[in-house]
């Protein structure tokens, strides 16, 4: 599939990353930071709020022409791409590029 090079831009696509978060925690009321704690324990957002955010991501993914992979478990593992925002963009832009991990 051709996808175009403007919007697999990292900084783009950690853009969206971050809207996607932003568009959740600010309807709960909630403050994030890049660092801040999404998911486990003492995370900021609970299972349901991880799937919205999810599926937002799987429709970022489709526009820029690519499968995002996640799971449910995967969100309270320790070295979870789901840990921290900061740690979801880079992980999100690793799919992009067809490098998962």
């Amino acid at each position: 599939m051709n996808r175009p090079a403007h919007k697999l831009d990292p900084a783009i696509l950690e853009a969206r990353v971050y809207t996607a978060i932003r568009d959740i925690t600010d309807e709960l009321g909630i403050a994030i930071g890049t660092e801040s704690l999404l998911a486990g324990e003492g995370g900021l957002l609970d299972t349901r709020d991880l799937v919205e955010l999810c599926l937002a991501l799987e429709d970022v993914a489709r526009d820029v022409g690519f499968d995002f992979g996640w799971s449910t478990a995967a969100f309270t593992q320790p070295n979870s791409m789901f840990r921290t925002p900061a740690a979801l963009a880079a992980g999100f832009v690793r799919q992009a590029r067809g490098r998962r991990g």
